[in-house]
This record gives C-alpha cells, structure tokens and sequence, in this order.
C-alpha cells in the first residue's frame, strides 16, 4: 500500500512509520523541517518530502498514487493565547488533507485527534472538533482516532514532568485532581494499523484510552517515585492556577499556559473502548514505566497504591 504521512517525524509517527515499513508498505513522509537528521529518524526506504505542508500543490502532488493518507499534525500549544494557532494547524491543514485527498483521487484518510474533541472551554479540543468536523463532512472514507494523553519511551507527559521533577524539590500543580486514563503509544499505533486494513473501521472514531485512571498529582508522583525522588506535589487552587498559565504563557517552550489549564477542566477518560473494539488487549503504565524513565534501583514502580480502576 501506498501511504502518505503528516506529522511522521513526531513521537506517534516514529512508532508508526517503523511499524508499516515493517509490513512493506511503500511510505512517504512530509515535513516542514529540512533538517537532514530527520531521515536518520525513518525506517529504510521511507521517502521524506520538505516542504511547506500548507502549499495546496506540494500536498497533491505527494497524495498523487497514495492509497491512504494518515495525518497526525496537531499541536499543544500556540504562540499567544488567542486560538489562531490552533485553528491553522487543526483545521486550516485538516481541510488542506481533505482537499488535496479529494482531488489527488485518495480514497482513504486516517486522522489523529484528541479524547473530548469539541468538548470543554479549550482552543485546543474546539479545534480538534472542528477538524474532525470537517473530516465527517467530506466524501473521503475516512476513521478517526481519539487518544487520551499518550504516554511511551520520549514521550511529552512522563518524561516532561521528569525533566522537571528533577530540578525542583516541590511541583506547584494546577487541576491536580483532573482525571486521565493513558494509553500506550503501541496501543495507539496497532488501533491505526488495524483500521487501516479494516474496512469496517470507515466511517467510525475511536476513543483511545487505557485501563486505569489517574489523577493528575497521582500520575506526577508516580513519576517522581519511578524516578527515586522524594518531591512535593502542591495542587493549586483554580485562581492561582490560572494565574501560572497565564505566567506560563510568555515563557519560552511554554511548559505550561492558559489554555493546558482550559484543557484540564476536561477529564481525559473515554466512554466507549476504542481499543475493545478493535481487539486489543490494553498496556497498563506499571509494564512500561521503567522503559519510560529508568528504574530507581532497579526496583519495579510501586504505583498500585495509586490505582483507580476505570470509571
């Protein structure tokens, strides 16, 4: 099959691009960044395409022989905080894939969202709503797929709060009581693959997200006793948390920022099972943690104190 990619570089194409190169898939990936180490990142034989990924001829002539399309762009974060960012990324180049898919003569788009897309007070799931919106509207047969927050080896979640856990002896926390249940990048991956190849995975969206559910502070200190620190968690009241998005938000990187905090009024759990549905069988955090960010003392994570079962 041939397969055109966007956002193929990234933590969850990496893992899918290795996984379809090894079925002999034919597979291209575009990106915006020409740096020359990305090809280093692919799997052998994986053709890389630079490029400005919002140029409506760039995106045709590679969709041009695609047999499916896979778009995985999506963003965390946007410069400011008023949603344009968002809705250039999500929607702005959702409707670009349509659009070029449609014209190209692709029959077959898969689209990465978010759990709770168009639900809640953020840019960023109303965003991911309209984008999937719009992919609902078109003639294409298309699967969506919802993940909660992915978590897996580089991953943005576990190892970013490592990274700061490890240079501070206490983590001020904004809506540490909000809820998620994680899913694994594997899981996440093998959900597509599958759709890919099943045709009664058209016209259907699927929430992604694993067995357990977590707090936010429960998931923070798990990751500090993985880690073998001793750290204090501190949950912040709604005012002061807003107020460190707001600060966050003309820090460079933004590690965090008013609309994370918007995000995190929405619980990230699901409601029906993505992954029940298509066959696969759950990673639970406990068998991957270690992989994650090491072992203190070689010793497992002792993290079933802070289980929940799902709810």
């Amino acid at each position: 099959m041939n397969i055109t990619v966007l956002g193929g570089t990234g933590f969850v194409g990496r893992v899918l691009l290795a996984r379809l190169a090894a079925e002999g898939h034919r597979l291209t990936v575009l990106s915006r960044n020409p740096d020359a180490h990305l090809v280093r990142l692919l799997p052998p034989g994986t053709r890389l395409v630079s490029g400005d990924v919002y140029d409506p001829g760039l995106l045709r002539a590679n969709f041009a022989g695609a047999d499916a399309v896979i778009n995985l762009v999506g963003i965390l974060n946007e410069a400011g905080d008023n949603g344009r960012g968002f809705q250039r990324v999500h929607v702005g180049l959702t409707k670009l894939v349509i659009a070029a898919c449609e014209l190209a003569g692709v029959p077959r788009l898969l689209q990465m969202s978010s759990l709770n897309a168009g639900r809640g007070e953020s840019f960023y799931l109303k965003s991911r709503g309209e984008a999937e919106a719009a992919v609902r509207a078109s003639r294409l047969a298309w699967t969506i797929v919802q993940p909660s927050v992915i978590f897996g080896p580089g991953d943005g979640f576990f190892c970013r709060f490592a990274g700061l856990l490890k240079i501070s002896p206490f983590m001020p926390l904004a809506r540490a009581s909000a809820r998620f249940a994680p899913v694994y990048v594997g899981d996440v991956v093998e959900a597509m693959r599958r759709a890919l190849h099943d045709p009664a995975s058209i016209g259907q969206t699927y929430e992604l997200y694993g067995p357990e559910v977590f707090t936010l502070a429960e998931l923070v200190r798990m990751t500090a006793q993985q880690l073998g620190l001793k750290r204090l968690v501190l949950p912040l009241p709604d005012a002061l948390g807003r107020l460190q998005g707001f600060v966050f938000d003309f820090v460079p990187g933004k590690p965090f920022s008013s609309d994370n905090f918007r995000s995190l009024k929405t619980d990230s759990v699901g409601a029906v099972d993505g992954l029940h549905r298509l066959g696969i069988e759950p990673t639970r955090i406990g068998q991957q943690l270690a992989n994650i960010l090491g072992s203190a003392a070689e010793k497992q994570p002792r993290y079933d104190r802070y289980r929940r079962g799902p709810r």
